[in-house]
């Protein structure tokens, strides 16, 4: 009896659908592709509380290896308190092998600032840390770029699209320390 051949599936690129698109990393032609239109649907039309919800639905779950899902974590941040939030993006990628960060923060740092916002919004934060690999230097130009083109477009600091959110964003380099995988220590590095 021969072997049934599996099904074969077209693949629909989400986190890579930009890579192979020329200078993807400025801020003209990630706008042309789509970049920011999220921020401004969420900004525009929808609550805190209605992004998490969507996220939730979405099922999108954190690439870090345990595949948590992201609008739940989302949903853990207090929200009736005083105190300023942060969000820190570890795009560190200690794990020997692991380069997905490098390829997001060199290809479509857009994506990523737009992706850190959304998740500001959506929790409350008024500052965004994306920690990055001391040895990844275009990654850190790019981002670095990338993040004054938007604040340039109205897309960081104030009164973002327009609207009634605050927040920055800035990029923190690290000295290379595997430890630094670790939210905590993470965490003490930026500090």
């Amino acid at each position: 009896m021969a072997a049934k051949t599996p099904k074969r599936y077209p693949e629909t690129k989400v986190l890579s659908r930009n890579f192979d698109v020329d200078k993807a990393w400025t801020f003209d032609v990630a706008r042309q592709r789509g970049a920011y239109r999220g921020l401004e649907k969420a900004l525009g039309s929808m609550t805190p509380d209605q992004v998490i919800d969507e996220v939730k639905t979405s099922r999108l779950r954190g690439r870090g290896g345990a595949g948590f899902p992201t609008g739940v974590k989302w949903s853990f941040v207090p929200k009736q308190t005083e105190k300023t939030k942060y969000i820190c993006l570890n795009a560190d990628e200690s794990e020997p092998g692991t380069f997905k960060d490098r390829y997001l923060m060199e290809l479509d740092p857009h994506l990523v600032i737009e992706g850190c916002l959304i998740t500001a919004y959506a929790v409350g934060a008024s500052m965004v840390y994306i920690y990055v690999r001391g040895e990844y230097p275009l990654s850190i130009e790019r981002l670095w770029g990338a993040i004054e083109e938007a604040r340039k477009e109205g897309f960081v600091g104030t009164k973002i699209a327009g609207r009634d959110f605050h927040c920055d964003v800035v990029v923190h380099s690290g000295a290379g320390a595997y430890i630094c995988g670790e939210e905590t220590g993470l965490i003490n590095s930026v500090e």
